[in-house]
């Protein structure tokens, strides 16, 4: 009668199965259990006589397969959803021979451990060993046969022609050379029909040789009368192709093969073609630059030059012995030369006045009838002028001198054109300047000479620059509604970087300047929201002006006017922002600026899932009164968590969130020892995220302290042996605690 009951228990205690499969087959092992009640379970799939036994875990926060046996690896799988619906089935793909054994589904948490199924798998061999062998042999004969034939074949090949195989080759030649050579060269005897081809990587034909002569029929027209290979190549073995004029657009992969009569390839060769094109750079403002191009090759002195840029509009042209400015677009007119007889000489070289933008440039000599007898490319780059000031600075000067005579009637702008949307800087026109033009922004900000028509000095001088004025500027000069020139500058306002950890008592925005302040001088300190900080006015400060949350919580040094020092210091500070101090005169104008761009750093605290606790250090030395109120929150991810609450000498649980309660510790004496510190037992990773500590005092708060918590994946230790429930009295599944002793 007792083994009959025992047997009954042991079936509904631990299923045990066995199965047998085919190699290359998957298989999904069955396992259920009701996880969705535990906290925090593990589900381990397992096989006692492997080392390391793993086959595949699983954690509410996905798959854990570090300690994973690697003859497993990519193989084994669980649906996503397994810990919620129960189904701890396990997918097993590509089986193996060595996938035979008996796996274990166990499943575990912080309480204890379950082994819930054995599962028997039994996987036999597709084919048996004598018909591997056998197809093995049958191989190996094959491929002797094979090589026998191949080599018989080789050999009658190679008594016709003897291969000389090179690698694969870079050619790299500049835009504007007349040719490029592509080699491809091979020994042995050739037959008279022999056929050459030049392909490109388009397929594009680029030569064809065959019957002893060229076969331009069959070229593609972007290489007609542009290709070449030597006469006697049947002699020479030389089969190199000569490309004429070689452009940007012929980079390229070239491929060589010869055909024999039988219309096989006997050989393939490929040349990789670079084709650089000549860079030029000049500063913006520059009154001149030179696109150099000089060629050794004859031309016809009743050929045609020609110069175009990227927007194929006509640069410049000569022909018939002169320019012809009729030909030019209109951009261009009065702003090209080259030197005299550039067909003779062979400089057809370019001088362009008051590069502007930067572009790219093609110049082509053509023959009478049109034929294009060279080419090249030229890129240039016009740089703008790179001026960095730091923010507080009292002013920027923004450099451009002009050796161009300049008219009364001559007027110079300056226009900040980036970011969007383009805005007025500064305007003079007559003999004086033009405020009403410009943008409000500028305005009282910016100098220029006086006499600037006299001394060519068009610099701009920026009074307070400050991080909004940094981008993009132009200063242009007309004449007429006519540019004679342009100049581009980049303006960069570095912003001062303040970095502070969480919790300090205290940090300084430096503020300094050297300009003498008047004595009714108002200083304003305000953050990014346009909150005011901090106002000194009338040789005091103004409480009154404060936004309420700044109040009692900064301050800046007595006779601040007099000594420049408009430094703020700012008590208790909670989050990054950037703040702007502006001194205003009596009547609104703005003196000076300066940004601080503060960083409070979160305190980051690092643990491993698992541990028996973590602590978050918070010790202050402020005094601390018996009506003050401590709150510990966790403020991401949301909702917002009360963790802990401390106040009138104790914890107050009501105010604590369920999740936390019984897992949080404070120092029952923190009035005394200013000790904050927060112990939280048995952290998970559903506890990270973003924690706050604040001290209040009558609903003010006095201190405050930010956190980062970070809680990893770790391995839970049990420190039993799981009792095997085969062995146990009844048919429940008896859960095994940490720690437990045995």
């Amino acid at each position: 009668m007792m083994i009959t009951v025992l047997g009954i228990l042991l079936h509904m205690s631990l299923q045990v199965s066995a199965v047998e499969m085919f190699e290359g087959q998957s298989i999904l092992l069955f396992c259920e259990f009701q996880t969705f009640e535990l906290d925090r379970p593990t589900v381990k799939w397992s096989r006692s006589d492997l080392s390391p036994p793993i086959v595949h875990q699983l954690q509410e926060e996905g798959d854990q397969l570090k300690d994973q046996n690697q003859i497993y690896t990519g193989r084994t799988s669980m649906t996503t959803d397994a810990l919620e619906t129960g189904d701890l089935s396990l997918k097993l793909t590509n089986l193996q021979t060595s996938d035979t054994g008996t796996y274990s589904c166990t499943v575990r948490n912080v309480k204890g451990e379950w082994r819930v199924r054995d599962e028997e798998l039994l996987v036999k061999e597709l084919f048996p060993s004598w018909a591997k062998a056998l197809l093995v042999l049958f191989v190996l004969v094959l491929t002797v046969a094979a090589g026998i034939i191949l080599y018989c074949f080789r050999h009658r090949l190679r008594q016709e022609l003897k291969v000389e195989m090179q690698e694969e080759k870079m050619v790299e030649v500049l835009s504007g050379e007349e040719c490029v050579l592509l080699p491809c060269k091979m020994v042995g005897h050739l037959p008279k029909d022999v056929k050459v081809k030049w392909v490109d990587a388009g397929n594009r034909m680029v030569h064809v040789y065959q019957n002893g002569s060229d076969q331009s029929e069959e070229q593609d027209q972007l290489y007609r009368n542009r290709t070449k290979v030597k006469k006697d190549l049947r002699k020479t073995g030389d089969f190199s192709l000569t490309l004429r004029h070689p452009t940007y657009e012929d980079n390229n992969v070239y491929t060589c093969s010869v055909h024999s009569w039988l219309r096989n390839i006997q050989m393939m060769k490929q040349v990789q073609l670079e084709v650089k094109i000549q860079q030029v750079v000049v500063d913006s403002g520059a009154e001149s630059v030179l696109l150099p191009w000089r060629t050794k090759v004859h031309l016809e002195g009743n050929g045609k030059v020609e110069w175009r840029d990227r927007e194929n509009e006509v640069v410049h042209v000569y022909q018939n012995g002169s320019v012809q400015p009729g030909e030019q677009g209109l951009y261009y007119r009065n702003r090209t030369e080259m030197n005299e007889d550039p067909l003779n000489t062979g400089d057809l070289s370019l001088t362009l006045k008051y590069p502007e933008v930067s572009d790219g440039y093609t110049c082509r000599v053509y023959s009478s009838d049109g034929e294009i007898l060279l080419e090249k490319q030229i890129e240039l780059e016009v740089k703008d002028h790179e001026v960095e000031v730091e923010d507080g600075v009292e002013s920027v000067l923004l450099p451009f001198k002009e050796i161009l005579e300049l008219l009364a009637g001559d007027r110079v702008e300056w226009k900040r054109y980036d970011p969007e949307p383009p805005i007025k800087v500064h305007v003079y026109q007559i003999g004086s300047d033009h405020p009403g033009e410009r943008s409000r922004l500028y305005r009282n900000r910016t100098i220029m000479d006086v006499d600037l028509l006299k001394t060519g000095d068009l610099s701009l001088t920026l009074r307070c620059p400050t991080k909004r004025d940094s981008g993009d500027y132009q200063c242009v000069v007309l004449r007429k509604e006519k540019i004679l020139r342009v100049k581009y500058f980049s303006l960069k306002v570095k912003v001062q970087q303040v970095k502070v950890e969480s919790g300090i008592q205290s940090v300084l925005l430096p503020c300094r300047t050297k300009v003498h302040l008047p004595e009714d001088a108002i200083v304003e300190w305000k953050d990014r929201d346009d909150n005011i900080v901090h106002v000194y006015e009338d040789g005091s400060d103004q409480p009154t002006e404060q936004n309420p949350a700044y109040r009692s919580r900064t301050k800046m040094e007595e006779d601040l006017l007099k000594t420049g020092d408009l430094s703020l210091t700012l008590r208790c500070p909670e989050f990054s922002d950037d703040y702007t101090c502006r001194v205003y005169s009596s009547d609104g104008e703005i003196l000076m600026e300066k940004q601080v761009q503060l960083h409070v750093k979160d305190h980051e605290v690092e643990v491993e899932d698992g541990v028996e606790s973590v602590l978050l250090p918070f010790k202050e030395t402020l005094e601390l009164l018996a009506g003050d109120r401590v709150e510990w929150k966790r403020y991401e991810p949301e909702p917002v968590r009360n963790v802990h609450v401390y106040q009138n000498g104790s914890v107050q649980t009501t105010d604590q969130d369920q999740f936390y309660r019984t897992r949080t510790i404070m120092d029952s004496d923190l009035l005394q020892t200013g000790d904050l510190s927060l112990t939280l037992t048995w952290p998970t990773k559903r506890d990270s995220g973003k924690y706050g500590c604040k001290v209040l005092r009558q609903q003010k708060v006095l201190k405050k302290k930010w956190f980062h918590l970070k809680v990893k994946p770790g391995t839970v230790q049990i420190q039993v042996q799981p009792e095997d429930i085969r062995t146990s009295r009844s048919g429940e599944l008896i859960p095994l605690m940490v720690n437990q002793s045995v």
